[in-house]
């Protein structure tokens, strides 16, 4: 007999994490590896939420149990920002806080589906999804997009991959991993769609406020308004206000939904730490001016980024609109003798990477979609421009 479960065991480990994690454990051993790895932003948590936290960590109510489903003050604030931000309009009876987005990917996957309820997936898409999905007995449907379109997928392919037992579609836009944001006219036919075969659609926004260029960013609860009593909206403080470490997320749902997830959080971690959920306060309710601070470093980094990786022979790299990172073709790569050495995949060319450059990427074979590299550009100037003039050096050796 296993010692672990089935469900537990299938779970595969976070990729991104795990490559953090041995960039981390790298540097500490005294090697100059640059990590490309983990999706967080590289400035500090600004100031006034610090503050914020600060202040409530000597609020007596702040030491107790609070309702498991969210500090009745942050819920209404939440739900005034997603007002302000998308001009979806919702009461704070239809919020959940949650331990970070994460948790709310979970949570919305495991109160909406039973077994074998199928779920559409934009690939490539972000490594936490399919374990989700699996976690709560459904089963995901991948849709394959690639740069040709710039990783964004039709209502064609959509309708294609639909079945009986489809029951929602994940949508993201912006996009982690490959920064791709849809028009807000493809916003709205997907949701039209959705409408008209009456899905559920699962919304991650964490991104909203990253978006770059003519680009701009559309909630599908607003785009189509017919959807509001089937959509799901995920969102949370860690990208846009760089909070990656301080654990608030949510999800806005029908209430009949919200209740359910509340119940399942009430008996699973009960409410989110009081001081963090204070400190999001601070963020939700202030303005935005720190976020456009970050998101110009942001834009000049992607601008930059892209630049330098198509000037790599072998390298193709669209350009993303959104999010913080770049998802280039390495496929050309792939094979190719590199320093006595012939990859046979995009993880074992980001191994090498590692080893022969000393720069940490994520292979595709993580997002649902071999032959690719995940680099997020939400570290320093200087490290961006070194780390990929180690790739250059590298790959320009390729035979």
């Amino acid at each position: 007999m296993s010692r672990i479960s089935a469900r537990v065991a299938a779970i595969s480990e976070s990729a991104t994490l795990a490559v953090d994690a041995r960039a981390k454990a790298m540097k500490a051993a005294g090697r100059p590896v640059i990590g490309f790895g983990a999706g967080e932003p590289d400035f500090p948590t600004p100031g006034y939420i610090v503050e914020a936290a600060v202040a409530a960590c000597a609020e007596d109510r702040f030491h107790k149990y609070t309702p498991p489903g969210g500090l009745p003050e942050l819920k209404q604030a939440i739900a005034a920002k997603t007002l302000r931000d998308s001009g979806f309009e919702v009461d704070a009876g239809r919020v959940l806080v949650t331990n970070g987005g994460k948790h709310a990917v979970y949570a919305v996957f495991a109160t909406l589906l039973d077994p074998g309820d199928e779920v559409l997936v934009v690939a490539p898409y972000w490594t936490t999804y399919p374990e989700a999905i699996k976690l709560a007995g459904g089963v995901q449907v991948d849709v394959v997009t690639d740069e040709g379109s710039g990783y964004l997928a039709s209502v064609e392919q959509l309708e294609a991959a639909r079945t009986e037992r489809t029951k929602a579609l994940l949508f993201v836009s912006p996009s982690n991993p490959t920064g791709a944001v849809h028009s807000p006219e493809q916003v709205e036919a997907i949701g039209r769609w959705a409408v008209e075969h009456d899905l559920w659609v699962v919304t991650d926004e964490i991104y909203e406020h990253l978006v770059y260029g003519s680009a701009k960013f559309t909630s599908i609860a607003t785009a189509v308004p017919e959807l509001a009593d089937k959509v799901v909206v995920l969102n949370g403080v860690a990208k846009t206000y760089a909070m990656t470490g301080w654990r608030v997320g949510w999800l806005i749902g029908p209430s009949d939904v919200v209740k359910a997830a509340t119940n399942l959080q009430s008996h699973s971690t009960s409410n989110v730490s009081n001081v963090a959920q204070a400190a999001a306060l601070a963020a939700v309710s202030g303005d935005l001016s720190a976020v456009a601070e970050m998101r110009t470093a942001f834009d000049r980094r992607r601008q930059t980024i892209v630049r330098m990786l198509n000037e790599i022979p072998g390298v193709v790299c669209p350009e993303p609109f959104g999010a913080f990172y770049v998802y280039p073709s390495v496929k050309e790569l792939i094979g190719k003798e590199i320093r006595g050495r012939r990859a046979a995949s995009s993880v074992e060319l980001a191994e090498l990477v590692l080893e022969e450059a000393e720069v940490a990427v994520v292979p595709g074979e993580a997002f649902g979609t071999p032959g690719y590299f995940r680099l997020s550009y939400a570290l320093g100037d200087d490290d961006l421009a070194e780390g990929v003039t180690r790739l250059g050096k590298l790959f320009g050796e390729a035979r």
